[in-house]
């Protein structure tokens, strides 16, 4: 017997954006893999006697945890049962989803993909920052802040683009934005940062990149990074307007710190 494995978006968090298919194959597994950023409600969507799984990475385990979800998925579909790769964001936005796929299909496993909101464009959204905007921003990139180990990126390649998402990038902001700035950014452009977005935990930081650049901006992944002037659009687009809480390093600065670097 084989059974079929699917490869499922979870969304950027919040339950009630997860899809109506992710919902209806959530209810149809036997078997349930999920990663750390899958939210307990959306476990909640499982029959009673799914067996759950937790397929979440820690640094420096990435390759042993992502051998050991292939072990499990062939294990599992290979008797006939019906099993569920649920991921956050989307599964082939930067989640090996596509990696998944080909090495089941390989196998002979049958997948299927349900896509889901990925975090790039939905989280900055619905914190008030559309990607694109006429007249401020034609066009955007979803750059990963983390490569595989004795690589980098070429952030010259980003300079020109008008808005920047970075996923992962987190632990290497300050040297992003250093990098961007040598690139050819300016210091003063804005950024935000997206702490678990879409969750009860929600927190959002606006600064400049030449803040980050100086280490300035106090972050705690998982988060969206943003750099674009896109970012003040969310004054006049986030709902209910910008809490009173927000955390917003521009004010804190030095006047030296928002000058163009040379």
């Amino acid at each position: 017997m084989s059974g079929k494995v699917y490869l499922v978006g979870a969304g950027p968090g919040d339950p009630d954006l997860l899809t109506v298919k992710a919902r209806r194959v959530l209810r149809a597994a036997d078997v349930i893999l999920y990663d750390r950023l899958v939210a307990p409600e959306v476990l909640a969507e499982a029959r009673p006697d799914a067996k759950l799984l937790y397929a979440g990475k820690r640094a420096g385990e990435q390759e042993s945890v992502q051998q050991w979800i292939i072990e499990q998925m062939l294990h599992h579909a290979r008797r006939g049962r019906i099993v569920v790769h649920l991921k956050g964001g989307d599964p082939c936005v930067f989640g090996r989803g596509g990696e998944e796929w080909r090495t089941l299909r390989e196998r002979g496993i049958e997948v299927e993909l349900v896509p889901g909101l990925t975090s790039a464009i939905s989280l900055p959204g619905l914190a008030g920052i559309p990607v694109t905007f006429r007249g401020v921003s034609r066009a955007f990139a979803v750059v990963t802040g983390h490569c595989q180990r004795g690589s980098d990126i070429d952030w010259s390649r980003y300079a020109g683009i008008d808005t920047l998402v970075i996923l992962m990038g987190v632990a290497r902001r300050a040297r992003i934005a250093r990098a961007l700035i040598a690139a050819g950014r300016p210091a003063q452009e804005p950024v935000a940062f997206i702490e678990r977005g879409a969750t009860a935990g929600e927190r959002i930081i606006t600064s400049s990149l030449g803040a980050v650049a100086d280490g300035l901006a106090d972050v705690t992944p998982p988060a969206v990074f943003v750099v674009g002037a896109v970012v003040r659009l969310r004054r006049e687009l986030a709902s209910g307007g910008v809490r009173a809480g927000e955390v917003n390093l521009c004010r804190k600065l030095i006047p030296s710190v928002l000058k163009p670097r040379s």
